[in-house]
């Protein structure tokens, strides 16, 4: 296979038909956060909320989220494709069809969903689809999967209000950020969750646009 063609299979979403199969076990990974020593799997208190978020490699986007205040605990994973329980090295294949994403359970009563969005778009490039800087492929599209048809709405919102001001910035690139209902969400490996509390030094390519995002 030329390079060419294989670089053009990891920006373009498989075929449900094509994807890998994966499996009905979940992978191993983490029971509580390296950082604040939650449990990731829950319960979780009642009354919170979660979202999904992907911004590109989750390693640098989770850290962002695990220091906002009202924010019980976060995890790495990957959804928004079709393979079952997958693993890292298979979605990197592309032939999974997920992003990887950042999945954030707050507190609404202390840190408003504007405010994570607001966090999400300014953090990171929304407007260079199956990539995000250096790092290329589906796996690191930009995507929001919410748990209600409110939260749907509200990050639509919040998606038109930062093209709009992208727009009156003088940076005419859209935003091809994903926005969906969330469906199943796979946990990462445990050497992916908090990864950048494990190592400090570790690679984020996060970059925003420098573009504030008012919500």
């Amino acid at each position: 296979m030329l390079f060419s063609e294989l670089f053009n299979k990891k920006i373009e979403m498989p075929a449900p038909s094509a994807a890998l199969p994966g499996r009905e076990v979940p992978i191993a990974t983490a029971d509580v956060h390296f950082v604040n020593g939650k449990p990731l799997h829950g319960p979780y208190p009642e009354g919170l909320k979660s979202v999904l978020f992907g911004m590109g490699c989750f390693w640098g986007a989770e850290r962002l989220f695990w220091k906002i205040p009202g924010v019980y605990v976060t995890a790495v994973g990957f959804a928004g494709g079709y393979t079952p329980n997958p693993t890292y090295r298979e979605t990197t294949t592309g032939l999974t069809g997920h992003t990887e994403v950042v999945r954030v359970v707050y507190d609404p009563a202390k840190v408003s969903f504007a405010a994570l969005l607001k966090t999400f778009f300014e953090e990171h490039d929304p407007t260079q689809g199956m990539r995000q800087g250096n790092d290329v492929g589906t796996t690191y599209r930009s995507a929001i999967y919410v748990e209600d048809e409110a939260d749907l709405e509200e990050a639509k919102a919040a998606r038109a209000a930062y093209q709009a001001a992208l727009d009156e910035a003088g940076r005419p690139a859209r935003i091809t950020t994903e926005i969906a209902q969330a469906g199943p969400f796979f946990f990462a490996e445990e050497e992916h969750q908090q990864y950048l509390a494990k190592n400090p030094g570790g690679y984020c390519g996060l970059r925003g646009t420098g573009v504030s995002c008012a919500l």
